[in-house]
């Protein structure tokens, strides 16, 4: 008989420590350069309203993981999130169950959390000024990662398609304010030091135009063929960052916003953390861009240490199969 301990998003919020998670991630990454992470490509199912992605990941010293991602674009007006999921846990020596996670709270702290670990190596010196596009669950985390990622960040700008979304989140912070209008989303684009895109765009949410020499780019936005990102960046940025190389592949697996990108020309977050590596921002000048497709390496790290803690602390149901 197994026992399987169902983790729910709330304990994984309040067991995850955000700290913990980046430098979990940035060692995930450095594992995932050096080939000691499996995660196969992703496998889609698609249905007349939405899809389900199939993401699992497995390293030396984790349990095996698998997430079930499900993104359906019409659910917030039902109530729901758009992006649905729960990460089931299994025993690496036997293949025995160990634990169903809530996918969901782990996608949306893994994802911010790996923004924030490109931008702790791609982001100016003296960083002071941020801006967030999206008022969502990822702008909110990305929000909330700032103080342990770039604490040097005084101003935050928050911009959302709709503006009393981001008036609700800039009020949690005392360092955000919100705009309502495009003149004043870019007006808070060409001061910033750091320019974090979470929205669910489907065409560019900012213009490059807007981004002075310096500004570190961030785009964790999936809506293809094209998405939230100014192709224009992605194509003459100093330093391109991904996770891997999977994402110049056509969606589901990779960007639309890289389409015609060479490869060559970007560097993947392990490459960059290694020991001894180049930095990834050679001059004051230079222009940072990450452009994240999310890898089930970071569902792995998130879940793990989800489950870990909760083992530790004995929260979650225990369910006997």
């Amino acid at each position: 008989m197994s026992e399987l301990r169902v983790v729910s998003g709330a304990d994984v919020r309040s067991l995850v420590d955000r700290a913990t998670l980046l430098d979990a991630l940035a060692d995930g990454f450095r594992a995932l350069e050096r080939g000691d992470v499996q995660s196969p490509p992703r496998p889609q199912v698609t249905t007349p309203d939405g899809f389900s992605l199939s993401m699992p990941a497995w390293a030396p010293g984790h349990p095996i993981a698998v997430k079930q991602v499900n993104v359906y674009e019409g659910n917030p007006a039902l109530g729901l999130p758009s992006h649905i999921a729960v990460v089931t846990l299994f025993q690496p020596e036997t293949g025995a169950p160990l634990a169903i996670v809530d996918g969901t709270s782990v996608t949306a702290l893994r994802t911010a959390a790996s923004a924030m670990v490109a931008a702790r190596i791609a982001a100016r010196a003296g960083a002071r000024r941020a801006v967030i596009v999206g008022a969502g669950v990822q702008g909110a985390e990305h929000l909330a990662y700032l103080d342990v990622a770039l604490p040097g960040i005084e101003h935050v700008t928050i911009s959302s398609l709709r503006a009393d979304e981001a008036e609700r989140l800039a009020v949690q912070d005392p360092r955000a304010t919100a705009v309502r209008d495009a003149a004043g989303l870019q007006a808070a684009v060409r001061r910033a030091d750091v320019v974090f895109l979470c929205s669910h765009g489907d065409r560019p949410v900012i213009d490059s135009a807007w981004v002075a020499p310096g500004t570190h780019v961030s785009s964790i936005g999936y809506a293809p063929p094209a998405g939230e990102l100014p192709p224009e960046l992605a194509r003459t940025a100093a330093c391109l960052l991904v996770e891997t190389t999977d994402a110049f592949a056509s969606p589901p697996v990779g960007c639309g916003e890289l389409a015609g990108v060479e490869p060559a020309r970007a560097r993947t977050l392990g490459e960059a953390l290694t020991p001894g590596a180049p930095p990834v921002r050679r001059d004051a000048g230079d222009v940072t861009v990450y452009k994240a497709m999310g890898n089930a390496m970071e569902d792995l790290v998130c879940a793990t240490l989800a489950y870990r803690a909760a083992v530790a602390a004995d929260v979650g149901a225990i369910v006997r199969l």
